[in-house]
């Protein structure tokens, strides 16, 4: 369940991509979308507020998403935005639709879900919801930056704290 989660947590973070040129617009909706469910999860799981840095660093290669609590928050998150199915596993359909909704042409968003989906079968087998989430999370963002799609976390994290 939390490999589903964690699955479409991060389809929401990068779903939206069509062109590398547009990626980066995309990328933000997608992104910030995903993380104004974030205050709701800290609150409800009681996670402390420096959990806003792991986000906010996500998007950069060499840093390193080690803490639990991150794991949990993009579980939380991702339920809260129904990406995940009663299993735990990615809702594909709600996931692409979510991408769809914050930009994404039908064919990113489906590419999207289907990283995702390599991603959860590739990390089957840790049993810890969250620390599965964080390498689900871990592997997702490698595939992104392959792909030339990855966001700058800065503008996104700005935007999303003037909208709180």
């Amino acid at each position: 369940m939390a490999r589903l989660t964690i699955l479409v947590a991060l389809v929401a973070l990068a779903i939206g991509v069509s062109e590398i040129d547009s990626s980066a617009d995309t990328m933000k909706d997608l992104t910030s979308g995903f993380l104004k469910v974030l205050d709701e999860c800290k609150k409800e799981l009681n996670l402390p507020d420096d959990i806003i840095n792991d986000f906010y660093h996500y998007w950069k290669e060499d840093y390193s998403l080690l803490k639990r609590d991150t794991g949990c928050a993009i579980v939380c998150m991702s339920k809260k935005l129904e990406l995940i199915d009663t299993s735990g596993k990615i809702h594909h359909g709600n996931a692409e639709d979510f991408a769809v909704k914050h930009g994404a042409a039908d064919d990113v968003a489906t590419k999207l879900v289907a990283i995702l989906h390599e991603c959860e079968n590739t990390h089957d087998a840790i049993e810890d919801l969250c620390m599965k989430a964080l390498e689900i999370a871990k592997c997702f963002r490698t595939n992104i930056h392959q792909l030339n799609w990855a966001p700058k976390m800065d503008v996104i994290i700005t935007e999303v704290l003037t909208d709180v």
